[in-house]
């Protein structure tokens, strides 16, 4: 039986690796998205199951089950209720929770090793502590993101000689690794040293400004992923280490999109301290003011437009208006009107935060446009509508070279003939810089929640006949 069961074990853990990576090249297209999900579910379903007839599982079948049903009766609930808005801290919330199992995993090894119940060659050990630290911190980095987009923490907390803070905490975490790794290792020390990584990760993650949670949230996605792919070679999982590998490499990857798409650099992301538009210099003054329109006027110029680009933000998430907007589209498209849509790489508060609430909506995925593929058409556009959208179209990134953001690649949405801006009021958004696309001669000011202005301009266009 054993010998039945030393092929069984390998080759599913070896199939559902293969799927996860399937899942997951299936997840790159809005159109597989939904496939990839199913399979990457299918393959975990396959790994959980076949970890029962695990040889080396000696009698913990209760708490396995007790675990799954727990965590996956708490996962289903959350997930069925969670609000579009509420998404990203979910995201960062589960996770924080990938990391915090895989530095468990690292725990676990490692006291049975203080206890010598096992032993481990230096390759393994080496592993084992890298996984705990990178886990560790991912998932206390990832809690503090989740506090920060749930409002329940101040957006950045900055201090003097924090830097200096965060680099004598990391030199202690290392020697206590190295500790852990070369020396006699006690409990004592290997208590010390998943405090010291939780604290890092914590450390990491104050400063960081809001209007940069998705790179954090891509960043930590990217640590689960590592610290999963060390832990499943210490336990000699096959499907632990290429799943933690492959998503390890797919965040690395979206990091560094995501640090592009704001103009940062990887370095400046990781050393530099986020959110440095948070605070100090909001670049020049705006000139001139801002202009209102009312949604009669807004409906009259979109449905006799030949060209109209629809471009979401945060604000569309909060009101929850993707439906309207869909509705408002198929109006403004029976009339004759193109009508596109503009997703910037940051837009919302994670990776694919407006593709989804667009694909919730039923919107066809050849109307969604990256930023690269739509910025060439917006001089030709009669109307762009901006919905709740802030730092993404602010031309003070072109324009402002004192302005935090200058340099960063933005929806020309000011380059439009028209532009008609939906917003709650008069302030400055997320990130609290001045948004200077809001004073431009070509721009109307359209204000109200998203969901009812988009409810006046459905009505107003209907009354054209």
């Amino acid at each position: 039986m054993g010998t039945v069961l030393d092929f069984i074990v390998p080759a599913a853990y070896f199939i559902a690796a293969v799927m996860f990576i399937y899942g997951l090249k299936a997840m790159s297209s809005p159109v597989t998205a939904r496939r990839g999900i199913i399979w990457s579910g299918v393959a975990m379903a396959v790994a959980v199951l076949v970890t029962f007839i695990h040889p080396k599982v000696e009698g913990n079948y209760t708490l396995m089950v007790v675990a799954i049903v727990l965590g996956g009766g708490a996962a289903w609930l959350s997930a069925r209720r969670v609000a579009m808005t509420d998404m990203p801290q979910m995201i960062a919330l589960y996770n924080g929770m990938g990391g915090g199992a895989a530095a468990a995993i690292a725990g676990v090894e490692l006291l049975k090793l203080t206890s010598g119940a096992v032993t481990l060659d230096q390759v393994t050990l080496i592993l084992a502590v890298l996984g705990g630290i990178i886990g560790a911190i991912a998932f206390s980095g990832s809690l503090i993101a989740f506090a920060k987009l749930q409002g329940w923490m101040k957006k950045s907390w900055r201090f003097t000689g924090q830097q200096a803070l965060n680099a004598g905490v990391f030199i202690a975490l290392l020697m206590m690794g190295g500790v852990l790794t070369f020396f006699e290792p006690t409990p004592e020390i290997l208590a010390l040293f998943f405090l010291t990584a939780l604290v890092m990760g914590v450390l990491m993650t104050v400063p960081i400004g809001g209007a940069d949670m998705p790179v954090v949230i891509s960043l930590y996605n990217a640590l689960t992923g590592l610290a999963v792919g060390f832990e499943g070679y210490v336990l000699q999982n096959p499907a632990m280490m290429i799943a933690g590998i492959v998503v390890g490499a797919a965040g690395s990857l979206l990091t560094q999109l995501m640090a592009k798409s704001m103009n940062r650099s990887l370095s400046n992301v990781l050393f530099a301290g986020f959110g440095k538009a948070d605070e100090g210099s909001e670049g020049m003054a705006a000139s001139g003011e801002m202009k209102a329109i009312d949604a009669t006027d807004a409906s009259i110029q979109l449905a006799y437009a030949e060209k109209v680009i629809i471009v979401p933000g945060y604000g569309l998430a909060v009101a929850q208006a993707q439906h309207k907007i869909w509705e408002l589209t198929e109006l403004l498209q029976a009339r004759g009107v193109k009508v596109s849509f503009a997703i910037h790489p940051v837009a919302g508060r994670m990776p694919g935060h407006m593709n989804v609430l667009l694909a919730e909506a039923g919107v066809p995925y050849d109307l969604i446009y990256d930023l690269e593929d739509i910025n060439a058409q917006f001089p030709t556009t009669d109307v762009a509508l901006v919905i709740g959208a802030n730092d993404v179209v602010n031309p003070a990134a072109r324009k402002d070279t004192s302005s935090p953001i200058y340099g960063m690649p933005i929806l020309d949405v000011d380059k439009a003939k028209n532009c008609i801006v939906i917003k709650r009021g008069q302030g400055t958004g997320f990130s609290g810089i001045e948004n200077l696309l809001f004073f431009e001669d070509n721009t109307r000011m359209l204000y109200g929640d998203a969901q009812k202005v988009a409810q006046g301009l459905i009505a107003g266009i209907k009354s054209l006949g």
